[in-house]
């Protein structure tokens, strides 16, 4: 027996519980939703259904849209971090990270207090001539999950982005701006090109992460919106439980779940390689 023998076989061993934790509460579920997700017609029922395509089709317009505006707020955030003083960049950093800790109910309740038809800000807004009816009615669709799941989003943007802004040579910049170029240009040109994975990856993140949650959409919108979390949501409520097609649903959402954090995964690569070379 080796010397590395012992060690090996004690690092199996403190393996284990995690391996049957793992088995127990993600593995095991897993299978279950594909077995049952082929019971009789349930995939074929999912893929001729119009209803569902119309679903994946909303889930992705939904998730690229807050995606898309978690993105552009979350850099001009995280690019005004990497400028101020390293204590004050910690302070609001937690301040940034908080709506991480809370759940998509807590959210959408809070939004609701702000925005709803009896929200403060309505009630502000009507003061100075808005309709109230409007507001609320744009609030409890597609442009107020936006919002609301923009909310949690950003910071994850943030915390993805700022490395990238922090360890960016501003030396680059000063060199090109020296030479002519005006700032869009070099920023364009050697800014973009190193941060454009990045960018990718946390838009890709955030966009996995607004198409598979159904906590604060259930809380705005109920059950009126068609798009898969909400649709799955449906199928396995206690009226009309279909077990199968949920089990197909979930699978399908699923593979666009990780279909999306693959994109991510291959823009991170690609981002670790660009930081290596430069």
């Amino acid at each position: 027996m080796t010397p590395s023998a012992p060690r090996n076989t004690r690092l199996l061993w403190l393996a284990l519980p995690g391996v049957g934790v793992l088995t127990a509460f993600f593995l095991a579920p897993l299978a279950v939703v594909f077995i049952e997700a082929g019971k009789g017609d349930a995939i074929a029922r999912l893929f001729a259904g119009r209803e569902f395509w119309d679903a994946l089709v909303a889930s992705l317009w939904l998730g690229a849209r807050a995606a898309a505006l978690s993105l552009v707020v979350g850099i001009g955030v995280a690019a005004h971090l990497a400028r101020v003083s390293p204590r004050l960049r910690a302070a609001l950093q937690v301040l940034i990270a908080l709506p991480l800790t809370f759940s998509g109910l807590i959210v959408a309740y809070g939004f609701i207090l702000l925005l709803g038809r009896a929200g403060f800000i309505t009630l502000l807004l009507e003061k100075v001539g808005a309709d109230p009816a409007a507001i609320a009615g744009a609030f409890y669709g597609p442009v107020g999950l936006i919002f609301a799941y923009s909310y949690y989003l950003i910071p994850r943007v943030v915390l993805m982005l700022l490395p990238v802004f922090l360890n960016f040579d501003p030396r680059q910049m000063q060199a090109a701006e020296s030479l002519g170029a005006p700032r869009w240009r070099a920023w364009f040109e050697i800014v973009l090109p190193q941060v454009a994975p990045t960018f990718l990856a946390a838009f890709c993140l955030v966009a996995a992460v607004a198409v598979g949650a159904y906590g604060t959409a259930l809380a705005l919108v109920g059950t009126q919106l068609n798009i898969l979390p909400l649709r799955l949501y449906a199928l396995i409520s206690d009226v009309g439980a279909d077990f199968p097609l949920a089990s197909a649903v979930s699978v399908l959402l699923l593979a666009v779940c990780s279909m999306i954090m693959a994109v991510a995964e291959i823009a991170a690569a690609r981002a670790e390689d660009v930081n290596v070379r430069s």
